[in-house]
């Protein structure tokens, strides 16, 4: 009996490392479909708004099934102004800042500085809330910022000055999106991160439409049959599929072993812009990276444990978002 037990859990175990990885690598790939789109002449605004029309029906379809499996309690019209200003930094600003980040620097540069999110929120809560910091956690900051810093001479040696715009770009999109998980970490306890996650892509939704209509009006339904298909497969596969795995496998295994499996996103970001994208893989760009991987990896082992008390909510309302 207690050997059935110990192999259903190990098999549990393996189903959420499984699908840990498999959402982190599928994240991931948004970079690439979104540089394979600007090559259709698409541009930020339009597959801003195209992603987040798509996906938006397959979050509402989630928050349907999730509501019937499970009463909810009311939320207030504050909670809602709160979600609807997260939704906008975390879903809207984090994700146009990056795509536009992506005209100027590889997909492989982007992850790994994207990777860094968990450092920003670090020192935000350091310098801005008071929040003491560890001397192997400093170790840590230092040690993935150098990795970036390796990442970005590779790109800086074939694009210029356009590398370094890239790259403020997409820090400001990790530092938007370090922003939005400060505040929603009290708001996903209360509320659950199912219909966390629906209203931020709602009000994200509501955003890039109104932008990309005051940018052109008809922007968005006059694009290429390609850049349809591009986008649609940002929305299910690159957006809504893995955030349901990274779910799942943070109920099965929790948070530090998801964002220890994480690093096969920036692995697999670099790669497939080799393959897809033609963008060279170097040894700088390999050492600069296994630099960020170790630093994220040194942050989730020393990672004090939380304390859950018997009141707390299930596991399910998770307190941590997937990357952008």
């Amino acid at each position: 009996m207690k050997s059935a037990s110990s192999a259903h859990h190990k098999q549990r175990y393996l189903y959420g490392i499984l699908m840990a990885g498999i959402g982190a690598m599928l994240f991931s790939g948004k970079a690439v479909l979104v540089k394979l789109a600007f090559t259709y002449g698409a541009n930020a605004e339009t597959l801003l708004a195209l992603r987040m029309l798509m996906a938006l029906p397959l979050f509402l379809a989630i928050f349907w099934w999730e509501a019937r499996r499970k009463p909810m309690s009311p939320i207030t019209w504050l909670d809602r102004g709160k979600l609807f200003f997260l939704g906008f930094l975390g879903y809207f600003l984090s994700s146009y800042v990056d795509f536009l980040g992506l005209q100027y620097i590889s997909v492989g540069l982007e992850r790994i500085v994207l990777y860094l999110t968990p450092t920003i929120v670090l020192l935000i809560s350091y310098f801005g809330l008071g929040k003491s910091i560890s001397r192997m956690q400093w170790y840590a900051l230092i040690v993935g910022y150098l990795g970036v810093f390796i990442v970005f001479i590779q790109d800086a040696s074939s694009t210029g000055l356009h590398a370094w715009l890239g790259m403020l770009l997409v820090f400001g999109s990790a530092c938007s999106y370090a922003l939005y998980m400060i505040g929603s970490g009290e708001m996903v306890k209360r509320i659950g991160s199912v219909r966390l996650v629906v209203y931020a892509s709602s009000a994200s939704m509501v955003f890039s439409v109104i932008q990309s209509t005051l940018y052109n009006p008809s922007a968005i339904f006059e694009q290429v049959a390609e850049i349809y298909w591009l986008s649609l497969l940002n929305a299910s596969l690159c957006t809504v599929i893995p955030m349901l795995l990274i779910m799942i496998s943070i109920n099965r295994i929790g948070s530090p072993l998801v964002a220890q499996a994480g690093i096969l996103g920036p692995v697999s970001t670099i790669f497939l812009g080799y393959f897809v994208l033609s963008e060279p893989i170097t040894g700088m760009q390999i050492g600069g990276m296994i630099l960020v991987i170790a630093a994220m990896w040194l942050l989730v082992r020393n990672e004090p444990p939380t304390k859950k008390s018997p009141n707390s909510q299930k596991s399910d309302d998770l307190d941590v978002e997937p990357l952008n």
